[in-house]
C-alpha cells in the first residue's frame, strides 16, 4: 500500500507526528460487490471463500473466483485479503492447511485470522496475517504479542474507546485497524453462542442466524403460553438488536488516531449498499488530507447514508464506552433507495445508457444515477428500448438488458436508483 503523507497534518495526541493516510477497507461478498466497491473508492477490499470465513450464508467465493478476484484487484493497483477466521476445529485443519496453501499461490495480500491454530498453519505459507476482531484484542499487550507472533496487522475489538486506541498505537509498532460503518454484534467482538443454542447453527464456524434481531417476549414459567413484552413495543423486546456503527461525523479523529486501515462491514450487503458507503468514506477521507486545517463534514455525505439499508446509527464505543448501542423499538432496518440497475455501457452519440436491470422500473418513473466519480443527477425516464431495440414500457424482469435515454453523461458501473 502507498502512504500519502500531508505536510500539516499533526495528530495532537501524538505529539508532531505526521499522520499517514489510512486505507480505505470494504467487503466483498461477490465478485461483483468486489469490482463495486474498487471501482467506487476503497483501496483494499476483504472477502470469504467458502469455508473458513464466519459468512457461510453468503454467495463467498470458490477458487477459481479468488484467481479471477485477484487478478481484477491488482490490476488496480489495490490489496486483497482472505477472511480464515472461523475458531477451527480438529477435524478443519488438513483443509485449512490446503486453503491457505491455495491463498498463497494465489497472491492473495493478507488472510485475516482469529485462531491460533490457524495463525500457526499460516506462517507455514509466504501470507502475511491480520488479526480479526474476532480475537477480541482490546489492550496493547495483546498487540505486542501478536506481533511478535509473526501478525502484520491486528484489527482492534470494535469495544474500545478513542482514548484506548491512542494508548495502543502509542506503544505498538504493529498496523492497526479499526470498524467505523456497519452493523454490530450483541456480543463481544462477534463471539456468541447464541445461534448455536438456539438453532444449532454456530456463528463461531460462520453459520450465525442473527438471533439477537429476532423478536422477544419474556415467559413466566407457571404460566405457558402467556407472552409479557419486555419493551414498550406491544409486539417484542428488542433488548439484544444492535444499532449501526457510523463514524463519519467523526472521521477527523479517526484519522488522528493514527490506525493504518479503516474497515466497512458487510459482507451480507448490496452492491449498492456498498457502492455508497465506499464512495462518501472515499470522500470524507481524501476531504480531509486536501485541507485538514479546514474539514468539515458535507450535508450530502449524511444523506447518501441515510439511502442505504441501515438500522439508526451510533458511534460505538468510540466516543465514549457508556454510548447507548442498542434499539429497543424494533429489530427491522430503514426503509432504502431501491436499486434498480448498474449502467454497463453509455453511447455519448446517442445519450443513451445501457442497463442491467435489478429491479421493476418504468416509463415516466423518476430515478437518480449515483456514479463512481461523478455527482448523482436525477431525470424521469422517457424512453426505452429492450435489448433487441424494442420499443417498452417497464423492465420487471431480473437483470435483463435495457436502454434508455439519459439527460446527462454517466460513468460505466454508474447505480440506477428509485429517487430518495
Amino acid at each position: 500500500m502507498s502512504i500519502n503523507i500531508v505536510e500539516g497534518t499533526r495528530n495532537k495526541e501524538q505529539g508532531t507526528s505526521l499522520v499517514s493516510k489510512p486505507e480505505l477497507l470494504a467487503p466483498a461478498g461477490n465478485f461483483e460487490k468486489l469490482q463495486a466497491a474498487l471501482i467506487y473508492g476503497a483501496d483494499a477490499i476483504y472477502f470469504g471463500g467458502k469455508n473458513f470465513s464466519l459468512r457461510a450464508f453468503g454467495d463467498n467465493f470458490t477458487r477459481e473466483e479468488i484467481l479471477k478476484a485477484v487478478e481484477f484487484t491488482h490490476a488496480l493497483g489495490k490489496k486483497i485479503y482472505a477472511a480464515v477466521n472461523i475458531f477451527a476445529h480438529n477435524a478443519d485443519l488438513d483443509a485449512l492447511a490446503d486453503y491457505l496453501k491455495f491463498l498463497d499461490g494465489a497472491n492473495v495480500d493478507a488472510v485475516l485470522i482469529s485462531d491460533l491454530g490457524v495463525l500457526s498453519l499460516a506462517k507455514e505459507t509466504n501470507l502475511k496475517i491480520h488479526i480479526s476482531t474476532q480475537a477480541n484484542v482490546t489492550n496493547w499487550r495483546a498487540v505486542k504479542f501478536f506481533h511478535e507472533l509473526g501478525a502484520n496487522r491486528i484489527v482492534l475489538a470494535r469495544e474500545l474507546t478513542r482514548e484506548e486506541i491512542l494508548e495502543i498505537k502509542n506503544n505498538c509498532a504493529a498496523e492497526l485497524e479499526i470498524f467505523v460503518h456497519g452493523a454490530m454484534c450483541i456480543s463481544y467482538s462477534g463471539r456468541c453462542w447464541l445461534s448455536k443454542f438456539l438453532t444449532g447453527r454456530d456463528a463461531n464456524q460462520g453459520a450465525c442466524t442473527h438471533s439477537c434481531r429476532w423478536k422477544y417476549n419474556l415467559v413466566e414459567e407457571k404460566r405457558d403460553g402467556e407472552f409479557f413484552p419486555v419493551g414498550e413495543d406491544e409486539r417484542g423486546s428488542y433488548v439484544m438488536n444492535s444499532k449501526d456503527l457510523c463514524l463519519l461525523p467523526y472521521i477527523d479523529k479517526v484519522i488522528q488516531s493514527g490506525v493504518a486501515s479503516l474497515k466497512i462491514e458487510g459482507r451480507m450487503k448490496s452492491v449498492n449498499y456498498v457502492a455508497g458507503v465506499v464512495k462518501v468514506y472515499r470522500a470524507a477521507i481524501d476531504s480531509y488530507f486536501d485541507n485538514p486545517n479546514d474539514f468539515k463534514i458535507r450535508d450530502e455525505w449524511l444523506a447518501e447514508l441515510n439511502k442505504v439499508v441501515h438500522r439508526p446509527y451510533t458511534t460505538g464505543f468510540f466516543l465514549s464506552d457508556d454510548e447507548p448501542t442498542e434499539i429497543y423499538s424494533t429489530s427491522k432496518p430503514s426503509r432504502a433507495t431501491n436499486f434498480l440497475g448498474i449502467v454497463r455501457e453509455f453511447d455519448s452519440e446517442t445519450m443513451t445508457a445501457t442497463i442491467e436491470q435489478r429491479g421493476k422500473f418504468e416509463i415516466n418513473q423518476r430515478v437518480e444515477f449515483f456514479q463512481p466519480c461523478g455527482k448523482t443527477f436525477s431525470q424521469v425516464i422517457t424512453s426505452m428500448r429492450d435489448e433487441d431495440g424494442q420499443e417498452i414500457f417497464s423492465a420487471p424482469h431480473a437483470q435483463q438488458i435495457v436502454k434508455i435515454s439519459v439527460v446527462e453523461p454517466v460513468e460505466i458501473w454508474s447505480l440506477m436508483r428509485e429517487e430518495f
